[in-house]
């Protein structure tokens, strides 16, 4: 009988030849806690990728995806890609999501997309103050803007937050993480708080080919939590969303899903090949235990 990559991968594991004694205990709080919250992996296209390419990549990706129950699992792609990408993969679990959208419902805004346009063209997801955004001048009031409006429209944010290197190094990480979450999710009342997930995305870590270790990102995500439970309660806390993205890749997803408080990833260049998409799939769902 043959013996699925990813099953070797977590004996290895467990039996202490791929990572530290603390990664069986990660991993089985890793497994109660999926009881109360979902396991999600979604691909962040960028800009890249023309509707043609869309559809031969989603042709691909079907053919390699594994049978049975596994976690969610969205891509958020270019709005010219959305179409292709909805009638591609209509028929599988995969949902479209968009990588932005307007704060406005309707009006004068060249070139924006309203939230209901992302709905009505079958999008589920939409991906809100990314750091690339960011740097082009969207601040944290335009996240909560628009983090409202995508609620009202019935898309579920995956809202991102993230330090520079400097503010790494100079020791004010979580400070930085706090006020980011806290200004983006302003004005959430408790009962929309369960529809929306947060990804941390140490933004040095962004395309540079560098990660935060296991630990690292852990902690921050761990923090997140915990601002949630004091804004928002126990309950709704447990059952965040929260995922990892800065170069999280088919090459360290293992490690870094294995930890409790990291739901799943936002995945980046590893998310336009096929292949190495499904293998960061396969890790999400690593048995534990």
């Amino acid at each position: 009988q043959v013996v699925p990559t990813y099953l070797l991968r977590v004996r290895t594991c467990l039996r202490g030849g791929r990572a530290s004694p603390a990664c069986r205990i990660a991993e089985r709080e890793r497994g109660m806690n999926r009881k109360y919250r979902k396991t999600l992996i979604a691909g962040n296209w960028k800009m890249n990728k023309t509707p043609t390419q869309t559809k031969a990549f989603m042709t691909e990706l079907k053919g390699l995806l594994p049978k049975g129950r596994w976690c969610d699992i969205a891509l958020c792609v270019p709005a010219v890609c959305i179409p292709a990408a909805v009638r591609a993969m209509r028929e599988t679990r995969v949902a479209i999501g968009a990588e932005n959208c307007s704060a406005h419902t309707a009006g004068a805004y060249t070139g924006e997309i309203a939230a209901d346009m992302l709905v009505d063209a079958g999008c589920k997801y939409v991906i809100l103050g990314h750091s690339e955004r960011r740097a082009m001048g969207e601040t944290d009031a335009d996240v909560n803007a628009k983090l409202h409006t995508a609620l009202d429209a019935g898309l579920i944010p995956i809202v991102c937050c993230g330090e520079t290197l400097a503010q790494r190094e100079s020791g004010v990480t979580e400070e930085w993480i706090t006020m980011q979450i806290k200004l983006a999710l302003a004005g959430v009342p408790e009962e929309k708080i369960r529809r929306i997930v947060i990804a941390y995305e140490p933004i040095w870590a962004i395309g540079t080919g560098e990660t935060a270790t296991p630990e690292q990102a852990e902690e921050v995500c761990q923090h997140i939590r915990t601002i949630i439970r004091k804004r928002f309660g126990s309950k709704n806390a447990r059952a965040m969303t929260i995922l990892y993205g800065g170069s999280m890749n088919e090459k360290n997803a293992f490690e870094l899903l294995a930890q409790p408080d990291i739901d799943g990833g936002l995945i980046g260049g590893a998310s336009l090949v096929p292949e190495k998409f499904v293998r960061i799939i396969e890790d999400a769902n690593q048995p534990v235990g």
